[in-house]
């Protein structure tokens, strides 16, 4: 997975932390439920915790009720919202709006921005826009 590539990138010094702002930045972190049954989302979480100064909170959520196109089915949109709303959502509409939401999968990023207006980024754009220009 991109993460653990540049986890590990990272942690045999290939990456420096100098290639990054030191901007103070809470990022909120929903895992893809893929992703925390077949591996892990703690490289996601040290992947986006290499710029200085930079903080990762996980959402304690589960499913974001999307399940991939589930969500986007007319017969399944209200149980989506539903699952959403057990913790995801409420988590979300509770942050700063400062902070940065991220979640790794396409089908989770629509949920949350449907769900509750936020905008949301894949974990590589919080990376990416934390690069010195």
């Amino acid at each position: 997975m991109f993460d653990e590539f540049i986890a590990s990138e990272f942690e045999n010094n290939k990456i420096s932390k100098d290639l990054f702002k030191e901007d103070n930045e809470i990022i909120k972190l929903h895992g893809h439920c893929h992703q925390r049954v077949l591996a892990s989302i703690e490289p996601t979480r040290k992947m986006l915790q290499i710029p200085l100064n930079y903080k990762v909170e996980t959402i304690p959520s589960g499913c974001c009720g999307m399940a991939g196109s589930f969500g986007y089915e007319k017969e399944h949109y209200e149980l989506s919202q539903k699952v959403g709303e057990l913790i995801l959502f409420p988590a979300i509409r509770n942050s700063k709006k400062s902070d940065i939401i991220a979640a790794p999968g396409t089908s989770c990023r629509h949920q949350i921005k449907d769900g509750t207006g936020r905008d949301v980024l894949h974990p590589v754009e919080v990376l990416y826009n934390a690069l010195k220009k």
